[in-house]
């Protein structure tokens, strides 16, 4: 947790509740936006102990699937137009889809148009590969991103 929080009260919203959903382990290999928001949604907030998914940063209808193109973008919403977490928060997201998702699969993760003050820099950041190398490569950021994907408080 960071001191001198920048969204001291953010609003925070009832989880939903998990979709059971039958394997057929013949059956295809398609991805769709629902299994990849099962593998995102509980992400912890940097600043907050609650996940991604109470804070509505992200929702089943932010992530699309392009199976042809083997595309998946995720458009989140930061909770305040200044969020400095923003950044890790699209860390979070490429780490754990990279742990999750064939490579094959072109990840982009981008701001809500409108949602950031400085969301052509944040998009510019998340999307290039030697930036979000060179982040996780920082011992200090790659802490706090694994904090927020194994995090059992939850």
């Amino acid at each position: 947790m960071t001191l001198g929080l920048i969204n001291a009260n953010p609003v925070v919203h009832a989880k939903k509740e998990r979709v059971a959903r039958t394997e057929d382990p013949h059956g295809d290999d398609a991805v769709d936006p629902l299994e990849i928001y099962d593998f995102v949604r509980d992400i912890r907030d940097p600043e907050h102990p609650y996940s991604l998914e109470q804070l509505s940063v992200l929702s089943e209808e932010s992530i699309t699937v392009d199976e042809k193109l083997g595309r998946i973008l995720i458009t989140f919403t930061p909770t305040i137009q200044h969020c400095s977490m923003a950044t890790v928060i699209g860390l979070c997201l490429r780490v754990k889809l990279k742990e999750c998702f064939p490579p094959h699969f072109k990840v982009d993760i981008k701001v809500a148009p409108g949602s950031h003050a400085d969301e052509k820099s944040v998009n510019k950041q998340l999307n290039d590969k030697e930036r979000v190398a060179a982040a996780l490569e920082n011992p200090n950021l790659r802490q706090l991103v694994d904090e927020c994907l194994y995090s059992n408080e939850l």
